[in-house]
């Protein structure tokens, strides 16, 4: 089983190394749509001393209707190298739930090359619980630098990839939205959008894989969760939510379990159920 520090590091270690010269922190603070909170606003007000925002929508395919889609590689390493992110910097991302949008942030990075990025376990909760420093404002300017992206394209699957699965079967599709809003019980919160799943995925809602503090359950309970969802562990995988972000996080627990293979489905269930050629499937 993977060692949680490889992903996940804790307060208390980030406390120590606040003043590394190639430690560059992010804030990756992301809100559904309806919840009334903005990352950027929340940033300003508090955040770890020394932290970037990194605004997914921002550092996105802008021209893509969908929400953050991943841009090119090239588009990224111009828009994070001008943000101070370079060749070299251990990335440092956490955010203001605990543990939900980071993960986000994590896989991107992941995807297109970056060599040590990890999350803050309880992210700015959990920091600010332990009366930890915050500061408030503007990010500080940070020195452009150069990011050579290496883009690995197994990490990520479109529209036609787990279309096609609906015949092949090559995959599993697992859900990381909640139960309610995979059996068409709940709307979803994006106007326009169908309500249930993709025919065949499973179900794991994202909030099942963390603590009541924000951290991560540990590897035992994942394995336990996942199996529960009738995920085979050793078969190949695809992870789904509502617009990318907490199958992000579903990616970081089983990347925890070994399983780094993992890709996530970038346009998930806005993609899927914005359109009217998708078939869905509602109930358990």
């Amino acid at each position: 089983m993977a060692d949680r520090s490889r992903w996940l590091v804790s307060t208390e270690w980030l406390a120590a190394h606040l003043a590394d010269s190639n430690l560059v922190i992010l804030d990756g603070s992301w809100h559904l749509p309806a919840s009334g909170r903005h990352g950027s606003a929340e940033y300003e007000t508090a955040h770890i001393p020394g932290a970037l925002f990194f605004d997914i929508d921002a550092v996105a395919d802008t021209g893509d209707p969908l929400p953050h889609m991943l841009p090119t590689p090239e588009h990224f390493a111009a828009m994070v190298g001008a943000m101070g992110i370079g060749d070299g910097d251990r990335i440092v991302v956490y955010d203001s739930l605990g543990l939900f949008s980071a993960p986000r942030v994590w896989w991107t990075f992941k995807v297109m090359g970056a060599r040590d990025v990890v999350i803050l376990d309880g992210g700015l909760p959990k920091w600010q619980a332990e009366g930890r420093p915050v500061e408030s404002g503007p990010a500080r300017q940070r020195p452009a630098r150069v990011f050579h992206p290496r883009f690995d394209p197994d990490a990520v699957r479109n529209l036609a990839a787990v279309r096609a699965n609906l015949d092949t079967g090559a995959f599993q599709l697992v859900d990381a939205r909640p139960a309610a809003r995979f059996r068409g019980e709940a709307p979803e919160p994006r106007a326009g959008l169908r309500s249930g799943h993709m025919p065949g995925a499973l179900n794991l809602p994202w909030s099942g894989l963390i603590n009541p503090d924000g951290t991560m359950k540990s590897g035992g309970e994942l394995r336990a969760a996942f199996l529960a969802a009738d995920v085979d562990l050793d078969g190949p995988i695809v992870t789904s939510c509502g617009s990318g972000v907490s199958a992000a996080l579903l990616a970081l627990a089983l990347a925890r379990l070994g399983r780094e293979d993992v890709a996530v489905y970038d346009g998930s269930w806005t993609e899927w159920g914005g359109r009217a050629d998708t078939p869905i499937a509602t109930g358990a």
